[in-house]
């Protein structure tokens, strides 16, 4: 038990190290919960263990929404202070955000890594063109939707947020941002939706995986505690970086941001989905 732990160590350390730097800072200044970095960095060591490549996408999903509890805290506090935060948009959202992270959680633990994987991509992409092409998103002036469809608009973030392991930045931001939220609103409001996304998704996970052989020590169901115990510290510190980057450049750079760095992950990903196919 002890090497197989060392090994694990010595293998995921520095990956883990750097996600959460990366994804502290990613946190901060694009509200995305720092999952859209942890996912892949995590994807990438633990697929160095010699774990079973089916359960590899799993683990990293659900330790990546057990780290971003504690990065969406630590980053909507900074988005609160600079009154980036709409709390009647969560009140709203809140319910069906649950409603949408149980059945992505339940979603994400059943079906296989590779649709995780290209589920990942996918949004990512579509994402990463709607941000990088489409202009706006200067103005705060969110537009009017009966509280039906944006219950709608809930689940289906908190579906895919839970199934990709992020904080709902990945989704909420563009959506709130074409929904006529300014770009900044949109990621501080985001940030703070990340909690509400990462503690049930990673119960979720944590279920879903409990008594599932050939996982690496320190797993609790889906979610590796080793891991969360290195990522933890440096993106709750490195998201407070990221908050104040995100509120000192421009707006069309903040977007511009957002969307380069999604497509290149999502190219990443893709390379990866071919490569296992």
């Amino acid at each position: 038990m002890e090497d197989q732990l060392a090994d694990l160590l010595s293998t995921i350390a520095l990956p883990a190290i750097a996600a959460g730097i990366f994804g502290g800072i990613l946190a901060g200044l694009l509200g995305v919960g720092g999952g859209i970095v942890i996912v892949p960095a995590l994807y990438f060591a633990l697929s160095l263990t010699g774990m079973d490549p089916a359960q590899v996408m799993q683990l990293s999903v659900g330790t990546s929404l057990a780290t971003i509890i504690f990065t969406s805290l630590s980053s909507s506090w900074g988005h609160y202070q600079r009154g980036a935060i709409d709390f009647d948009l969560l009140k709203l959202w809140g319910p069906s955000i649950l409603v949408g992270v149980v059945l992505g959680g339940i979603l994400g633990g059943i079906v296989s890594g590779l649709a995780l994987i290209a589920v990942f991509a996918i949004v990512a992409l579509l994402v990463a063109l709607d941000m990088i092409l489409r202009g706006g998103g200067d103005i705060d002036s969110p537009r009017s939707f009966s509280k039906p469809v944006w219950a709608f608009f809930g689940i289906i973030a908190g579906t895919i947020s839970a199934m990709m392991g992020i904080g709902g930045g990945t989704v909420c931001v563009p959506l709130l941002n074409f929904l006529g939220y300014e770009i900044r609103r949109a990621v501080g409001t985001s940030a703070a939706i990340g909690f509400i996304i990462g503690l049930p998704g990673a119960i979720t996970y944590i279920l879903t995986g409990l008594g599932h052989e050939g996982l690496p020590p320190l797993s609790l169901g889906y979610v590796n505690l080793a891991a969360a115990v290195i990522i933890i510290p440096l993106t709750v510190i490195f998201a407070r970086v990221g908050v104040a980057i995100a509120h000192r450049i421009p707006r069309r750079a903040l977007r511009l941001t957002f969307g380069l760095f999604l497509l290149v992950t999502s190219l990443r990903m893709f390379t990866d989905l071919y490569g296992a196919i």
